[in-house]
Formats: structure tokens, sequence, C-alpha cells
């Protein structure tokens, strides 16, 4: 067995370059990689192509990158509860490429399972398709997706082993399923890291094999975006 623990979130993304394409898991603030994103902030690498749902919160999340201008383009599906990337989009500062949500997944899938590419009736007729090949389905449209190509593919996880077995916990496996595996590097941050053969097998997620380094995170904050709550009776 290869024991793929690294000490940290900081060792975990060494290798990590200025100009660099990183996938990043999570929806909104749910299940997002926090100790990692809080070491790129800290290494003040540069110029990253950034393929992730939504960009966190003004302080929180990839929120963070943003404020340092860390992030040259953004590969989302909506600008969300981001003040500061709504600014810098409408400002031209920062290069955004918005996808249909289903779309995003599936490119990240398509790599994942290295597939390159595959076509979606998705997008059709809007500026999404502009300069896409179009290929007729049973009567209907469809454009031809690539699939992503990144340099490390960043996810959290509930549990995970020394080998890399993930299990993720509710809503949180959003993104990062589909992104385990999908970068040439993939970086597995988790909450509690166990010993190998202590994972149900019937629970795992994703085989360790899609796994190249996982460290256990510390701190973990979980911020709710927007708390809705029942008046008092």
């Amino acid at each position: 067995m290869i024991d793929k623990r690294v000490k940290n979130a900081k060792e975990a993304i060494e290798g990590i370059k200025d100009g660099m394409t990183l996938m990043l898991g999570g929806f909104g603030l749910c299940g997002i990689p926090e100790n990692s994103i809080n070491a790129l902030v800290e290494s003040d690498v540069k110029d990253l192509t950034c393929i992730s749902n939504n960009a966190g919160v003004d302080d929180f999340g990839l929120g963070l990158l943003l404020h340092k201008r860390q992030i040259k383009k953004m590969i989302s599906s909506y600008v969300g509860e981001n003040a500061e990337f709504e600014r810098q989009m409408l400002s031209g500062e920062l290069d955004v490429e918005l996808t249909p949500q289903g779309t995003l997944a599936e490119k990240c899938r398509a790599a994942q399972a290295g597939i390159p590419a595959f076509y979606t009736p998705a997008g059709y007729g809007t500026e999404v398709a502009e300069g896409k090949e179009v290929k007729e389905f049973h009567g209907k449209p469809h454009i031809l997706e690539h699939a992503f190509e990144a340099d490390f593919s960043i996810v959290k996880a509930w549990k995970g082993d020394h080998a890399g077995n993930l299990i993720f916990k509710g809503s949180a496996r959003n993104f990062n399923h589909p992104m385990a595996g999908a970068g040439k590097i993939t970086v597995a941050e988790v909450e509690e890291l166990v010993e190998p053969g202590e994972l149900d097998p019937n629970q795992i997620h994703i085989p360790g094999i899609m796994i190249q380094r996982i460290f256990q995170g510390e701190k973990f904050e979980k911020r709710i975006e927007q708390r809705t709550v029942r008046t008092k009776e």
C-alpha cells in the first residue's frame, strides 16, 4: 500500500506555481478545502485559473484569493454571494467564464474518467455556444464541450485513510466527487484521517488510486452563507 499522507496543507500544495490551473471542490461554502485555500493565500502564488462552482464569499474561501489578486481567471457557474468577485468581473480585472452548472460538473467528471469531450444541449443558442462545434442528436442541437485540464485538483472529504480512500458527508459531496482524480495531481483535505482498513469499503466514494496527497485539516469553520431560522415562538 502506498502511504499518501503529507504533514499539512503547506506540504500538500507544494508544486503549485504561478499561472497554473486548479480545481477546487465545494458548493458555496459547503465542503470547500479551507486549509488548502488558506495555504494558497499564504504562498502568494498568482495568475491562477480556478475552476470552482463559485468563489465563496468576500472574506472566506476563494474570496481570500480574489482579494489578494491571486486569481487571473475564474471558471464557475455563478457569482454567488461574493461582491468582490462581481466587482472584479464587471471592472474587467478578472477574466470570468460562466458555465452552466451541469456542464461544469460534467467537464470535471469527464476529466476524471479520461473522456476528452462530450456533447450537451445546455447552452445552445446562447453565448456559451459561441465558437463551439454543434451536432444534432435526435433532432436536437448539441454543443461540443471539452473536459477540463487542471494541474491540481483540491478536494475536501469527511474521512480518508492513508491510501487516499475517501468518504464524503451529506451535501459536502457536491463538486468534490467529480473533481477527485480530475487533475494531474489530486490533493484531499479530510476532517478525519484513519488507518487503512478502518473505512467500510461499501461506503467509500472515491478509491485511493484517484488521490496523490492526503492530509488531515484543522480548525474548520464550516461557515453558512445565509443562515435561515424560524421565528422563535
